[in-house]
């Protein structure tokens, strides 16, 4: 496994052309890779996902099997000219690895929580539609509601840290909303049940960040390398990890 870091030239049109479409970004990492790794379910696949920290800033980072060549990505979104490379491969496995229960995490992740709806007039045993999550209240209840199964535990606040009542139990932040509709090409569209019929796809992004707890390091791996949620070939599903200042479990 490979943990790679990529800074876009945000300066550049064509960079924010490709920030613009998940569908684009999704296609310029899968170029990264000769043979793409299955999607099968049966192992770890490509996860993405883009940071961007302020004005300043603007990262792409994936998670993969096989070590990515982002020469393309350079040329289109980085800094040709540079003597640098443009990105950063660290092998991932041996972190992995060393991950225990109960070691303590900070942590960042980007996703898209939903969940599904009946209408009124559906009958029973009709298909459900999926919808998006709107407020943080439910999006932060919808992590919490997968963090046993996803081998971690997001860490409670102290009763004198807490500055609600109710609503600020966790050390947890929800944050950047973003709903995104872009387009598909319409040969691929026609193949994916998600795809509303007009060909676009709707999705809203969130990102969490917050110090969590391993409570089963084989979940948690899995997580790690396998994403949580939906959309992960859009740019969701990517947690990564820093350490946390004076706690055990750092890197």
């Amino acid at each position: 496994m490979y943990l790679t870091r990529f800074r876009v030239n945000t300066g550049r049109s064509d960079a924010r052309q490709l920030l613009g479409s998940p569908h684009r970004v999704h296609g310029a990492v899968n170029a990264s890779f000769p043979t793409p790794p299955s999607r099968d379910g049966s192992g770890p696949r490509v996860l993405w996902r883009v940071d961007r920290n302020g004005t300043s800033e603007t990262l792409l980072y994936i998670v993969s099997p096989t070590r990515p060549d982002l020469t393309h990505l350079v040329e289109q979104a980085g800094w040709p000219s540079s003597d640098e490379p443009g990105w950063t491969t660290f092998a991932y496995a041996d972190f992995l690895t060393a991950l225990h229960a109960g070691d303590t995490w900070g942590f960042r992740l980007t996703a898209n929580p939903v969940h599904n709806i009946r209408h009124e007039y559906l009958k029973e045993g009709e298909p459900t539609k999926r919808a998006a999550h709107r407020t943080p209240r439910h999006q932060m209840r919808w992590l919490l509601e997968r963090q046993e199964r996803a081998g971690f535990e997001i860490v409670q606040k102290p009763e004198d840290r807490r500055l609600l009542p109710v609503g600020d139990e966790y050390e947890l932040v929800v944050r950047d909303q973003m709903p995104l509709q872009f387009r598909r090409p319409q040969a691929q569209a026609q193949t994916q049940a998600k795809v509303r019929r007009n060909g676009d796809v709707q999705i809203t992004k969130v990102t969490f960040d917050g110090r969590l707890r391993i409570t089963d390091p084989g979940l948690f791996r899995r997580t790690l390398t396998h994403g949580l949620g939906k959309a992960k070939a859009y740019g969701c599903g990517l947690m990564t990890l820093a350490p946390v200042r004076g706690e055990e479990g750092t890197e």
